[in-house]
């Protein structure tokens, strides 16, 4: 059969306040329900997401979550993030709401995802349609490798303290001995937990040190990404 569709119908505290947000990321609300259930339809190009009001629901102990198949992860990511910044300032990466940045992880076949986490704790995550990706080219130091260890603990299983321990244990030991783009990589990525962490003063030194690394104008090339991030991540830090 053909023409079958699956819709994923996720809890929340408050239908209001999730439409709220969504429609800060472009959603329209096509559907609002308050008797006998509190349930909303949100929608957005060609895919839809729907929720249902539960009291007293927990969003620390939510584990609502779906997997959201998009053409660019981040053309989307770059909409959601404007629409952020155009209602607090920033990207929201703290605490409840937060989103993610597109990430190459090594879990789920060298695709760049990224996670929408919404106010009720509902986990959208995001990948790129069609096959896996091509193999990247593999890290050269230890610190490269670790580094790929740190986003599939901080991105796929939500462990920012392990991602953090393992990364700045490694930054502690090995950054000398890590080519200047992979060590960037690694400090931007640091930066991006820190935030995550509301731990500001951290990310601020972060900072100082990927703007104090000397570069040749090859490494700096190679580290474009990592620096149009960090230079990113330093406005969120002002706003």
């Amino acid at each position: 059969m053909s023409g079958e569709t699956t819709i994923p119908l996720l809890p929340c505290t408050s239908i209001d306040e999730t439409s709220d947000f969504y429609r800060m990321l472009g959603f329209e609300r096509t559907h609002h329900q308050t008797r006998p259930n509190p349930y909303i339809v949100m929608a957005r190009d060609d895919w839809q997401l729907h929720f249902f009001g539960v009291d007293n629901l927990d969003p620390e102990q939510n584990l609502g979550t779906c997997l959201v198949f998009v053409p660019d992860t981040g053309t989307l990511w770059d909409a959601f993030a404007a629409g952020m910044r155009e209602a607090h300032g920033k990207v929201l990466v703290a605490g409840l709401p937060r989103m993610t940045r597109p990430r190459k992880r090594a879990n789920t076949g060298n695709r760049a995802g990224f996670s929408l986490t919404d106010p009720s704790g509902n986990i959208i995550r995001f990948f790129p349609q069609g096959t896996d990706s091509e193999e990247s080219e593999a890290p050269q130091s230890r610190l490269g490798r670790t580094l790929v260890k740190a986003i599939v603990l901080g991105e796929a299983k939500g462990d920012t303290a392990q991602a953090i321990r393992i990364l700045d244990a490694t930054l502690n030991r090995n950054a000398e001995d890590a080519p200047k783009p992979e060590l960037l990589d690694a400090l931007v990525y640091r930066t991006e937990l820190a935030l995550r962490e509301a731990d500001d003063a951290k990310a601020a030194d972060l900072l100082k040190q990927i703007n104090a690394t000397a570069l040749t104008e090859a490494e700096r090339e190679a580290a474009a990404n990592a620096l149009a991030t960090a230079a990113d991540l330093a406005r969120q830090l002002e706003a």
